[in-house]
């Protein structure tokens, strides 16, 4: 047995948590950059509370999908501005700009000198300045994870800018920020958390510690998500919620995802649609299809044994079969309006240059079995 675990050096879960965000700041730094969504004057309350303690700090909106451009644009503002602290407040797009950020303040570089699969992928000199996370929705993981996501528009992909440095320093998990969310983002960012869990549990490279905290996750995340999304002020429901995507995170940053990730990121670079919404569309297609292969190529792989386990704590049958989990999924999606691949913009003449694509994206070497190409563009078909 041999492997390596790194998470955010501190945690602060409690709901009521995110009014300390600036006396951590204090601790790490003196002039901080506040990262936040497109509507800035929600967080008015964090920049009040950060210039009582500290200063004034310099505001960076992230509306929609960053990109290669805007980050390192903003990353340009906060180093001319002495900002030595990063806190990223919002959801997965704000805290992976914020990610970003913090680490080209002091790797000065071009961006595309740090960007895997489009760039260099140069590991990064210089450790980046200290990172306070706090998420409002409960779903990407992002408060913990080691890369930031950016969409390279020259190039129609998403790409990760990635070192274990990048995890945050404090990661601040507020259950109540969000306890706003409607019910169609509480359920894409949902079914992303549950996503990250059962690729992170299923994949060959997850360790003993990954695996434990995938359960715990799984488990909270099968009985809350229907709870959050019919009652969103349903705060134990949103307090489950908040713990599974944290511990997704935990778990995608040191195991591996699979071909749900390998699809999303190559579908949000050409289709601009939401990440956590293609992930839900895929997600019982991508059980299904690794079912049928493990089943057909590889019958002792323990991944079978995961994917029933993963389906006992889904149903909480203990005489179901890895299928059930499967159907189970399926039957979530519809409860919730999952939106199809068709219905998010996604063009089936581009099904093939997709799965090519996905094929070679980085998530896609944790899947428990090498899918074809059919394979891979069935799946499509079948989520379309």
């Amino acid at each position: 047995m041999q492997f390596t675990f790194a998470t955010a050096s501190k945690i602060l879960f409690a709901t009521g948590a995110a009014q300390r965000i600036p006396e951590l700041a204090k601790d790490l730094g003196s002039r901080p950059c506040l990262v936040t969504g497109g509507n800035p004057e929600r967080a008015q309350w964090l920049v009040d509370g950060l210039t009582q303690t500290l200063c004034a700090p310099l505001v960076v909106p992230v509306s929609g999908e960053p990109d290669t451009e805007s980050a390192a644009r903003a990353a340009e503002m906060a180093r001319q501005a002495g900002c030595d602290v990063v806190i990223g407040l919002g959801g997965g797009s704000v805290m992976d700009t914020a990610k970003v950020v913090a680490a080209l303040i002091t790797n000065t570089d071009d961006i595309y000198e740090y960007l895997e699969v489009v760039g260099r992928g140069k590991p990064l000199t210089q450790r980046p300045v200290p990172l306070i996370t706090a998420p409002t929705t409960s779903g990407t993981g992002s408060e913990v994870t080691a890369n930031g996501v950016l969409l390279s528009r020259e190039h129609g992909v998403k790409v990760s800018l990635r070192s274990t440095d990048m995890i945050a320093d404090v990661a601040v998990i507020d259950p109540q920020l969000a306890a706003s969310m409607p019910p169609h983002v509480t359920a894409a960012t949902g079914m992303d958390a549950l996503t990250q869990l059962m690729e992170a549990f299923v994949t060959p490279l997850s360790t003993p510690m990954t695996d434990a905290l995938c359960r715990e996750g799984l488990m909270r995340a099968a009985t809350a998500l229907p709870l959050a999304y019919e009652d969103g002020e349903d705060m134990s429901a949103r307090e489950d919620m908040a713990l599974a995507a944290l511990l997704s995170g935990i778990c995608l940053a040191n195991a591996k995802l699979g071909a749900v990730h390998g699809f999303a990121a190559p579908i949000g670079g050409k289709s601009h649609a939401p990440h956590g919404a293609v992930c839900a569309s895929l997600l019982p297609h991508v059980m299904e299809a690794n079912l049928r292969a493990l089943r057909e190529r590889d019958p002792d792989s323990p991944s079978l044994h995961a994917y029933r386990e993963i389906a006992v704590m889904l149903t909480a049958d203990v005489a179901c079969d890895a299928e059930d989990g499967a159907a189970w999924v399926r039957e979530l999606c519809e409860d919730m309006s999952i939106p199809t691949l068709g219905e998010l913009g996604v063009e089936s003449a581009d099904f093939g240059e997709l799965a090519d694509q996905a094929a070679k994206a980085s998530s896609m070497k944790g899947n428990p079995v090498e899918l074809t190409r059919e394979e891979l563009i069935a799946i499509l078909e079948a989520a379309y």
